[in-house]
């Protein structure tokens, strides 16, 4: 059978199961509608279920039994009406393109045809038309070549063997691409996909899956799995397919709300959003490092990663250095621990709690208490023991205050509905004593905030505690007058409810360690994209925050733009070191994806290895570099990105710093095409963008103008990064612009690439 013939036969199944999953969502979409009808109905009979009279007691009891039984029917009517939707997105999903591979395989004898999609689908008889990416048999595809090849069973290692794997690119149904490869992707299709532009959401890659990215999605028993990858290799989308492959692989133990990622900001999180529903699962949590403080330390603003490059742009003294070093090492925690241990005779900094404006409990008291606790007990024990016997005080206040006059006065002056609802909420029996029980249900509810502020540890200061440990640390890094004129910075700053960056880990870990808190123990994975602007202290942080977890890193050791300024070692190196005691896998991605080889090839000259570095053979134009004298570079910047912006729809230029980039947008204030992105941006819109280099990673984008990279601008390697990370944005397109002099960064073979004026 000739090639043709068989894409006829293709063409022909795929017409046919196209119309099966237009029949099934048809099918669903009726199911739908049943289904809310039934929820509506239940919610209607929930709510004239509960008008029930609540002024007698047996009613009262009546009622709560009614209410529980109708709120079981709404939940199970609800359950039902998200699982047939969570069904019709996955026959959405597959619509247009219902599978992208075929394999076919001999096992125990018999011959069998599979066809591998983003998810599964079964005919009216259980004959499976589409197999799940993620099923184990689906490995086959990714990782096997023709003859033997091995799958993972539940009853152990199974072997087939494999005749023939065929690739597919299906658009609209209609069969674009299709040839048979020993190979995982062939280069043929991966040309096709990655020759598209941009798009505001990244992509799910199911049907351009590596081998080595299908290593890194399929990997379930490494504590911890460092990818480092070069730019542009398919590290991100790689564990978005990895955490629908978990969600798929732990289905009966887990879901997306067992999985967080830290994203390196807004734009980041959004521009991913689409790849996990486009597999029809739900989103994880996703998080920045700045927000996961945040929400840790409230009541004070935590310097940000961008906040402080900014800032070490402009002054970053060898002092500095040298005490961020120290503190950013996982080791610095461990001190901070072993300093607290070595003063058992030592009170920690407590706080009043107020409550109404005056103290309920003073640290007088709260200190007298911890105090008498035997010494001998760890300290998260004492403070435990502490704080147990300040619940017990707050217990026997409310006992002793439930006949005051003024709780008595406050309960005749509740309205009826209010004093049965009481009644109602903790079921409180008729009684002798039944307005007493009343009046303490009363007076827990008005001291809630003081039992929140004990349940919360809000009595105890961890940032005191931290400055009176920096106080006590024997330190040899700087002269003992810089280091104390740190820790009066410091306090001085906390005074202003603001922390340094490489303060706030070290303060959270000091608190959760005294209080014996702030520990998730619920999360199975962790995933950290751009791990390489992460220090050791935060890694062990949130190692610590979230013990129970497997976790994913992935970074490149040569975009390490906002820490590369002051940080020498090997990402690599130290992560293992880090996790030394943990079954670490590391995997190295070298082969570049996102550029073409023109961009690639230019991007990978700046690197000391970048021989290492391996270009996709996908031909596009040479990077153009443009020289301008300073009274003509506004403009000329002004009409290259606008020439671009003719071709390509999103045209990004890129700059060192926040205050560049709102330099360049004066010239441009003009034109409604142009968008200044800064931190709070959640999406890419199309036209040209404006910013700074630390917003743009992890993003792509179909053309890159480079701001002035010039001698003045990128002076010496330690630009390097910057630099590399700017070229390595561009998928199609790049062009770097000249105030002057031309960078020393840029070889003498890239003069070539200056465009004539």
């Amino acid at each position: 059978m000739t090639i043709n013939q068989s894409k006829d036969e293709e063409q022909k199944r795929v017409n046919e199961v196209s119309q099966k999953i237009d029949n099934k969502i048809k099918n669903v979409d009726q199911s739908i509608a049943q289904a809310h009808k039934e929820t509506s109905r239940i919610e209607r009979n929930y709510g004239e279920n509960t008008k029930v009279n609540t002024t007698e007691i047996d009613d009262q009891m009546e009622t709560n039994a009614s209410v529980q039984q109708q709120k079981q029917l709404v939940a199970l009517a609800v359950e039902n009406e998200n699982i047939l939707n969570a069904n019709r997105r996955k026959l959405e999903n597959l619509q247009g393109s219902p599978y992208f591979g075929r394999i076919d395989i001999v096992e125990d004898d018999e011959e069998d045809t599979l066809y591998i999609g983003t998810s599964t689908l079964q005919d009216d008889d259980g004959e499976f038309l589409i197999y799940d990416w993620r099923a184990p048999i689906s490995g086959i595809y990714y990782n096997g070549m023709l003859g033997n090849v091995t799958y993972p069973t539940p009853n152990g290692v199974a072997t087939v063997d494999l005749k023939k794997k065929r690739q597919f690119q299906i658009v609209h149904n209609k069969i674009r691409n299709m040839f048979d490869t020993n190979e995982t992707v062939g280069d043929e299709i991966l040309q096709s996909v990655l020759g598209e532009y941009s798009d505001e959401y990244m992509k799910n890659i199911v049907a351009t899956i590596q081998h080595e990215q299908n290593t890194i999605i399929r990997d379930t028993s490494s504590d911890v799995l460092l990818v480092q990858g070069v730019a542009g290799s398919g590290k991100t989308s790689a564990i978005l397919q990895r955490v629908a492959y978990l969600l798929y692989h732990s289905r009966s133990t887990m879901t997306a709300d067992n999985i967080v990622l830290f994203s390196p900001n807004k734009l980041f999180s959004n521009y991913i959003s689409e790849v996990l529903p486009s597999l029809g699962e739900r989103n994880m949590r996703q998080v920045t490092l700045n927000e996961f403080i945040a929400l840790r330390l409230t009541g004070i603003h935590v310097e940000t990663l961008f906040e402080r490059y900014e800032k070490d742009e402009h002054n970053l003294p060898e002092t500095t250095i040298k005490i961020r070093l120290c503190k950013e090492n996982g080791a610095f925690l461990t001190k901070l621990e072993q300093l607290e241990n070595d003063h058992p005779n030592h009170t920690p900094y407590f706080e009043d709690i107020i409550f109404e404006g005056k103290p309920f409990f003073t640290k007088e008291e709260i200190s007298e208490i911890y105090d008498k606790v035997n010494h001998a007990y760890h300290i998260p024990d004492r403070f435990l023991k502490t704080k147990n016997a300040l619940i017990k005080r707050l217990q026997e206040r409310i006992h002793e205050d439930r006949n005051e006059d003024w709780v008595q006065d406050e309960i005749d002056n509740l309205s009826d509905e209010d004093f049965q609802q009481i009644i109602t909420d903790h079921n409180i029996e008729e009684s002798t004593n039944q307005r007493e029980i009343i009046a303490e249900e009363f007076l827990r509810e008005r001291y809630a905030p003081i039992y929140n502020a004990l349940i919360n540890n809000y009595f105890f200061n961890p940032y005191k505690e931290y400055l009176f440990l920096l106080d006590k640390m024997d330190q040899h890094l700087v002269p003992d007058n810089i280091w104390q004129t740190m820790i009066e910075s410091i306090d001085n700053q906390i005074e202003s409810h603001k922390l340094n960056l490489s303060d706030s880990i070290a303060v959270l870990y000091l608190r959760d360690f005294v209080t014996d808190s702030g520990v998730n123990r619920g999360i199975q994975h962790i995933f950290i994209d751009e791990v390489q602007d992460y220090t050791m202290a935060q890694l062990k942080y949130i190692e610590h925050a979230f013990p129970n977890a497997k976790m994913t890193l992935l970074g490149d050791r040569a975009q390490d733009v906002l820490t590369s300024s002051y940080r020498k070692n090997d990402l690599v190196t130290e992560v293992n070191e880090l996790f030394s005691k943990k079954k670490l896998t590391t995997i190295t991605l070298n082969q570049s994806y996102r550029s073409t080889a023109e961009i690639t090839d230019f991007a990978k000259k700046l690197l000391p290895n970048g021989d290492e570095v391996k270009a996709f053979s996908r031909q596009g134009e040479n990077p153009v570099i443009k020289v301008f004298s300073e009274d003509d570079y506004f403009q000329g910047l002004k009409e290259t990105a606008k020439d671009l912006n003719k071709k390509y729809e999103t045209v990004a230029i890129l700059a060192r710093n926040q205050s560049q980039a709102e330099q360049i947008y004066t010239h441009f204030s003009d034109e409604s095409i142009v968008t200044l992105v800064d931190a709070d941006f959640r999406s890419i819109p199309k036209g040209i963008l404006i910013l700074p280099i630390y917003l743009a990673k992890g993003l792509e984008f179909d053309a890159v103008v480079g701001h002035d990279i010039s001698a003045k601008n990128y002076p010496d390697k330690r630009s390097t990064d910057v630099l590399y990370t700017i070229c390595t944005r561009a998928m199609h397109s790049l062009t770097l612009c000249v105030d002057g002099e031309l960078s020393p960064l840029l070889e003498s073979e890239s003069k070539s690439l200056i465009a004539e004026k």
